[in-house]
C-alpha cells in the first residue's frame, strides 16, 4: 500500500518584507485510493502546501517531512518527486509556446518510465485518453496551453494525470473558472483515473460544488496555515451551510 504522509510541515515564502511563514505544522496522511478534500478560505495556505510538497522553488521548507512510501522527498527536485509518483495539477496552468501537447506528454511519460513508449501504443493510449476527456484530437499538435480556454487547460491537466499514472495527485483548485459542463467533464476524468489506477487524491477547493461529482472519503478544513478540523463528507455540507467564519475567528 502506498502512502503520502505530511508531518509537521512548516513553510515560508519570500515577500518584499522578507520571508513570511505560511504553514505552521501541517499533518496529513493519504493512502492510495483515498480522496481527501482540502477546504478553506483564501489565504489559508492550501495552495502553499500543494506547491511546497511538489518542490516549487519559491517556497522554503522550514521544518517537517513529506514521506512518499516512507521516503522523505523534501530534498528531491521537482522532477525527482514526480518520478517518485507525485503529480500536481496547477490552478493556473502555464503556456509553453514551441512545445506541442503530444511532445510534452510523451517526454514526460518517457521520464517517468525511463524509456519512450512504443509509437503505435502511445498514439492509441493518447487518443483514448483525449476522447475520455472530450479533448479535441487536434489539440495534440498545438502548443501546450497556448491560446487554450480555462476549461481546456484544466482538461489537459487531468489528461496529464491519466497519462503519467501517479501514485498521488494533488489537484489545486481544479474547479476554478470552470463552467458547469467543463466541471462535469473534468470531474469525470478525475474519477476515471482514480477508479482505474487507484491513485490517492488531494483535492484543494473553496467550494462544495466539485464534491457533488468527486466524492471525498475525508474532508479537512484549512485555516491560518494548518488543518483545524477533519471529518467525512458531512463536514463539507456543514461548510456549505455555515462557511469558514468560525475557523477564521478562532
Amino acid at each position: 500500500m502506498s502512502s503520502l504522509e505530511i508531518k509537521d510541515l512548516e513553510v515560508a515564502v519570500d515577500t518584499a518584507d522578507g520571508p513570511k511563514q505560511i504553514l505552521h505544522g501541517v499533518n496529513l496522511t493519504i493512502n492510495d485510493g483515498e480522496v481527501h478534500a482540502i477546504m478553506g478560505p483564501n489565504g489559508s495556505g492550501k495552495s502553499t502546501m500543494a506547491y511546497a510538497i511538489a518542490g516549487h522553488p519559491s517556497y522554503e521548507i522550514l521544518g517537517g517531512e513529506v514521506l512518499l512510501d516512507g521516503h522523505n522527498i523534501i530534498e528531491g527536485t521537482p522532477d525527482e518527486r514526480a518520478k517518485a509518483g507525485l503529480f500536481l495539477a496547477m490552478q493556473y496552468p502555464v503556456e509553453v509556446p514551441g512545445v506541442t501537447v503530444s511532445n510534452f506528454l510523451r517526454t514526460a511519460r518517457t521520464a517517468i518510465d525511463g524509456k519512450a513508449p512504443a509509437v503505435r501504443a502511445w498514439v492509441k493510449e493518447l487518443n483514448e485518453a483525449m476522447k475520455q476527456l472530450r479533448v479535441d484530437p487536434s489539440f495534440a499538435e498545438r502548443d501546450l496551453n497556448a491560446g487554450f480556454s480555462g476549461g481546456e487547460k484544466k482538461r489537459l491537466e487531468i489528461l496529464q494525470m491519466q497519462i503519467l499514472h501517479p501514485k498521488f495527485a494533488v489537484l489545486d483548485e481544479t474547479d476554478s473558472g470552470l463552467d458547469i459542463d467543463a466541471l462535469r467533464v473534468v470531474s469525470e476524468g478525475v474519477n476515471h483515473v482514480h477508479d482505474t489506477q487507484g491513485c490517492g487524491v488531494m483535492l484543494i477547493t473553496h467550494y462544495t460544488r466539485i464534491l457533488r461529482y468527486i466524492k471525498p472519503d475525508f474532508v479537512h478544513v484549512f485555516a491560518k496555515g494548518r488543518i483545524v478540523e477533519s471529518g467525512g463528507p458531512e463536514l463539507a455540507e456543514a461548510l456549505e451551510e455555515d462557511g469558514y467564519d468560525k475557523y477564521i475567528e478562532a
